[in-house]
């Protein structure tokens, strides 16, 4: 007979087993849960009961505000992917890093981290810099491993800067304010570029012919016409960056209220770029369909293997093993992040999201980690999902718009050094917290000592007042009455 205690590992082992096999993850999730659930009842180690507050659960799931949000950035993201923002950005910026060795690879990083900030979606990302610029670097030299990591790893810098679809999904399951996670991942942001263009800068030293400036015939914009093509890229990218960024972190908006401004700005801008046609929007509402039902069900299924797990002490199980680990917090915090670097070989962002964040949660809170650092610093963990060879998201978008003479063992093997680099802004991260911490606003803590509490005196109960000729029977009744009502008061 199967023991209470063996329960859970063995929901656990069954949910891999499903995942290995090649089964939908959403449904994987709700039919390993119902299984293991039907299995305990029968057992007896499972409350019947706890299957009723399933339906709750999932309506909540469907009237949560927050994932509201997702399907607003991921049509901004649609539209803007096909809205010929990305080719005046590119072209401007190339022309000004030009005459710089490897200023191709600093123009792809500063877009692509600039694109990250208004479409928060990796494909717009690496599709519009893949058919753009590799061909280009191609043209005038480049080393085509270098050329291909840095279109493919650019692109998912999208994962960690805001408005990223990772983190409002993170602050979902966590628990915390949007506004937090995205004021938290700008550290982290700014840091993974800084990374990127060092390795740029460091290779263009030690393998100059890797990364050849633009030869002076390329370079036909200078002045202000290179001026006025970059603003052209320019304005209209920061304006909407700040109708999304702006609103949330400043408080003015939420996520699903700035995420309609950008839907709204990204239809604004195709329409200046005069690409706004109903094939467009068509596009754009059919990938947006797609993703959110994806997510959805995905999230329900999550949420029915994650009540049948808690009903068999599963988390207790997980708790106890982490608790467990040597070096307290940092040994907790290396841990996760090589169990989560080793699930991304297989699963997407969202299926590691759903499944695995609400069983960590409850023991990083225990454990005192600030859940906007833990966020931000999974977050950061996730993004290296999109650079793993073979799987990663990241490298099929390129592979799909790459021309042919590119090599797919060229893409991964130029895939690798930018995977170190993200590690490598993950143990930064892990060591100095206070690079999300200190973008994080704390709230004000009162000092208790100086706290002062006024109570108002109460008042002395009237005195009866004998009659006197000048007293009315009228004005008698009106003092009987209020000394009844005090009467009652005290009562």
């Amino acid at each position: 007979m199967i023991t209470r205690d063996l329960m859970a590992p063995l929901m656990f082992g069954g949910l891999i087993a499903f995942m290995l096999i090649g089964y939908p993850v959403a449904f994987s999730l709700a039919a390993v849960g119902l299984f293991f659930g039907f299995i305990g009842i029968e057992s007896g180690i499972f409350q019947m009961n706890l299957l009723q507050a399933l339906p709750e659960r999932v309506f909540g799931i469907l009237a949560n505000d927050l994932l509201l949000s997702i399907p607003f950035f991921t049509f901004m993201g649609a539209v803007l992917e096909r809205c010929g923002l990305a080719e005046d950005l590119l072209e401007g910026t190339g022309q000004l890093f030009g005459p710089v060795r490897g200023g191709l690879a600093y123009a792809v990083i500063f877009v692509g981290a600039l694109l990250g900030a208004i479409t928060g979606t990796v494909a717009a990302s690496v599709i519009a810099m893949g058919l753009i610029s590799l061909p280009v670097m191609m043209r005038y030299g480049y080393n085509i491993r270098l050329a291909t990591g840095v279109i493919a790893a650019s692109g998912t810098i999208t994962q960690l800067i805001p408005p990223s679809l990772v983190l409002i999904v993170l602050a979902d399951q966590l628990g915390r304010s949007v506004g937090d996670m995205y004021a938290g991942a700008i550290g982290p942001s700014i840091m993974q570029v800084l990374l990127f263009c060092l390795f740029v800068f460091v290779v263009s030293r030690l393998r100059p012919d890797a990364m050849p400036p633009l030869p002076a015939s390329a370079r036909t914009l200078q002045g202000w016409p290179l001026v006025r093509r970059v603003l052209r890229g320019m304005v209209p990218s920061l304006v909407l960056m700040f109708l999304v960024l702006g609103t949330i972190v400043m408080g003015v908006a939420t996520p699903t209220e700035g995420g309609a401004m950008g839907a709204v700005g990204a239809i604004g801008l195709a329409a200046l770029h005069r690409r706004l046609t109903w094939n467009l929007l068509w596009q754009g509402m059919n990938s947006t369909m797609r993703i959110t039902a994806m997510v959805i069900f995905i999230l329900i299924g999550s949420t029915v293997f994650g009540l049948v797990f808690r009903g068999m002490d599963g988390d207790l199980w997980i708790e106890q093993h982490l608790m467990s680990l040597p070096g307290g917090v940092t040994g907790f915090l290396i841990a996760v992040n090589l169990f989560i670097f080793v699930l991304a070989f297989f699963l997407d962002f969202f299926e590691i999201a759903f499944i695995v964040i609400p069983l960590l949660a409850p023991v990083a809170a225990k454990l005192g980690i600030d859940l906007i650092w833990f966020g931000v610093l999974l977050g950061a963990n996730m993004q290296t999902s999109f650079m793993h060879p073979p799987f990663g998201f990241a490298l099929f978008y390129l592979r799909g718009v790459a021309p042919k003479e590119v090599k797919s063992s060229d893409i991964y093997w130029g895939a690798l050094p930018w995977v170190v680099l993200q590690l490598i802004l993950v143990g930064i991260l892990i060591f100095f917290p206070g690079l999300v911490t200190s973008f994080v606003s704390k709230p004000e803590v009162q000092d208790a000592t100086k706290i002062e509490i006024q109570l108002e005196q109460p008042a002395a109960p009237a005195v009866p007042v004998e009659s006197s000729p000048g007293n009315t029977g009228e004005e008698k009744d009106d003092q009987s009455a209020e000394i009844e009502r005090m009467i009652r008061d005290q009562k």
